[in-house]
């Protein structure tokens, strides 16, 4: 009788312990499966706002200027993007490029009253060469290539009415898993105009990056923002500031979204009696990560 009693204790206790053991494991594998979702959402937040990022993806983002220097009027910008990696074996040079076209829809103001008027502006595209040097173990990649802008605008005030094509140069340091930095830079410079009347381009712009990732898909950035330099004399700068903060979602069956706002304050500007003030930015974006290749 007494053995009968402890063999159904150690069995109850054995039952008892197995299914501890077991829960265990699967709260483990849970904890590691969210882990990994985690960092698979960080990745992606870096993915969506690296200039060098070979992550293909299409991004929309609306950039609402409520006030502006010079105008009463208030301006808009829609600008679609698209980034179209071509990795080595699928492309006729032997590194990867990164080609992104950009499209704009610029409501501009017609003076210096409230009237405004919406129209297509000029496209812009930059075909960059990642270089292998230094490597990505180091964290750090940089990119060169030509940056060309198309006069597709639809009216002269949404436009530059100019034909233009320069060096363009981009950075980024990976290194630090919750961190991206670095930039991009930008020159183009005309060499054809639509009429006669069009005035020379020769503009330095400089994108800054910056992005902390925080928790739970969240992160916040400084990217949204680009300093103009015209070289010629008595040409207009302009230097503007942002920040914002974003969220990746990540769904299974579904492609990658990110979603953002930001804001802007223009913290610089000399001889440019026209310019925003403050912008508001809003933005989306979605990868498509099947359509990615990765070297065999």
């Amino acid at each position: 009788m007494v053995t009968a009693v402890f063999a159904a204790v150690a069995l109850l206790a054995g039952w008892r312990l197995f299914h501890a053991s077991a829960a265990f494991a699967q709260e483990e594998q849970d904890q590691q499966e969210e882990t990994v979702a985690l960092d698979r959402r960080a990745q992606l937040a870096r993915d969506f706002t690296d200039p060098l990022t070979t992550l293909p993806q299409f991004f929309l983002r609306d950039a609402y200027t409520p006030s502006n220097y010079g105008t009463d009027a208030q301006t808009n910008k829609v600008i679609l993007r698209a980034i179209v990696p071509r990795i080595s074996q699928f492309s006729w040079f032997p590194f990867v490029q990164l080609v992104r076209p950009s499209f704009f829809l610029n409501t501009v103001p017609t003076g210096k009253g409230g009237a405004t008027r919406t129209e297509f502006g000029d496209m812009q595209l930059f075909d960059l060469a990642v270089l292998p040097w230094p490597g990505r173990k180091t964290g750090l990649m940089m990119g060169v290539g030509p940056a060309f802008v198309f006069p597709t605008a639809t009216d002269k005030s949404a436009g530059q009415g100019a034909w233009q094509v320069g060096p363009a140069f981009g950075t980024i340091y990976k290194g630090i898993p919750w961190l991206l930095m670095g930039g991009l830079i930008q020159n183009p410079i005309s060499f054809a105009y639509t009429s006669s009347d069009r005035q020379a381009v020769n503009t330095l712009f400089v994108q800054p990056v910056l992005l902390l990732n925080v928790s739970g898909g969240w992160y916040v950035k400084s990217a949204d923002s680009t300093w103009s330099f015209d070289w010629h004399h008595g040409s207009a700068t302009t230097v503007p500031l942002s920040f914002g903060i974003g969220r990746v979602i990540v769904r299974e069956g579904y492609p990658p979204v990110n979603f953002f706002v930001s804001g802007e304050w223009m913290a610089y500007r000399r001889n440019a009696p026209v310019a925003p003030q403050t912008t508001i930015n809003f933005g989306v974006t979605m990868a498509f990560p099947q359509w990615q290749w990765s070297k065999k």
